[in-house]
């Protein structure tokens, strides 16, 4: 579903369309246009910076996170307990262990005080690796930045906090539907094939958070005008399907053939942790190299409301 924020000459429908034709190319000349745009706008290299924004960021971002779930998620916690389960899902085991040990060092350090009072400086070191984001998205439109550092900040912000927000609300999707769901069995015998088609369908609306949360960071980082908001967008997609895809790849990898502890001693988990941010940081700009040109192809075809490269408005 799509959703104009600026006025439109066309109707939802009509920009959908537009959108999941892909501009009017095929799948083929779609993978052949991202490939260049990529090596044109040096995503690969960008994607190393966005890594190590990242790990700058993650520690001040978890922080937050924990900060924000409360007491329910003081150590020890069954919220805090899954919270790492979950993560732990995506991650590489011995990057895992590097983030978990880490952070309960932190909050075993801080006072609930400092905690509290330490929220915002969490929020805004944890948005550092946001504001490189948002630097490499203008990079994939081909278009400077010309909003001001504080109004670069305040998005990074609002996004990282809505990220935040989202990621907890997919945690408790997760942990009340489960819940939900022995109860159901419990109480109605639910057979074999409903109990795992509803769980199933636990994990799709989990999993169309993630979804949302790329959706977000496509429409309101880069610094383009006359934008339309998309719930699913086919960047969001294949940027999550790559991402989910390339995980699993390097956790396989990292179990069946991992050298880097032998070679780098301690220094393997930081090295193993930085690779996944690498993955992670070239599936959002991915993403968004799919949507530009899809939009900049659109603009080619004589979209009345596409940009070409290097425009901020049609």
């Amino acid at each position: 579903m799509a959703h104009a924020m600026t006025d439109s000459r066309l109707n939802s429908s009509k920009q959908i369309e537009s959108l999941w034709r892909l501009g009017g190319l095929t799948w083929q000349e779609l993978a052949r246009r991202v490939w260049l745009g990529m090596n044109k706008t040096d995503l690969f290299n960008r994607a190393y910076e966005l890594a190590y924004n990242f790990l700058l960021a993650v520690f001040p971002m978890l922080f937050f996170l924990i900060s924000l779930l409360g007491v329910f998620a003081h150590e020890g916690s069954r919220l805090r307990a899954d919270l790492f389960a979950y993560v732990q899902l995506a991650l590489p085991p011995t990057a895992y262990q590097l983030l978990q040990t880490t952070l309960n060092e932190i909050t075993r350090n801080t006072p609930g005080g400092k905690l509290t009072f330490g929220l915002l400086f969490a929020l805004i070191s944890g948005s550092a690796g946001m504001t490189q984001l948002i630097t490499a998205l203008n990079s994939v439109y081909e278009v400077r930045e010309a909003r001001s550092w504080v109004k670069v900040r305040l998005i990074s912000l609002g996004l990282t906090a809505a990220m935040s927000i989202l990621i907890i609300a997919a945690l408790f999707l997760v942990l009340a539907g489960g819940q939900v769901i022995a109860y159901l069995g419990q109480v109605f015998g639910m057979s074999a094939a409903a109990f795992v088609a509803s769980k199933v369908l636990q994990w799709v609306f989990a999993l169309g958070f993630v979804v949302f949360a790329f959706a977000m960071v496509y429409y309101f980082a880069p610094d383009v005008e006359e934008q339309h908001w998309y719930w699913i967008t086919p960047g969001s997609i294949i940027g999550v399907a790559i991402w989910a895809l390339a995980s699993g790849v390097l956790r396989a990898y990292l179990h069946f053939f991992n050298t880097y502890s032998k070679t780098y001693g301690s220094l393997g988990a930081v090295i193993i942790l930085m690779l996944w941010f690498y993955v992670t940081g070239l599936a959002i700009l991915l993403g968004g190299q799919i949507n530009a040109t899809i939009e900049h192809a659109a603009a080619e075809h004589g979209h009345i409301e596409a940009k070409a490269p290097g425009q901020k408005a049609a």
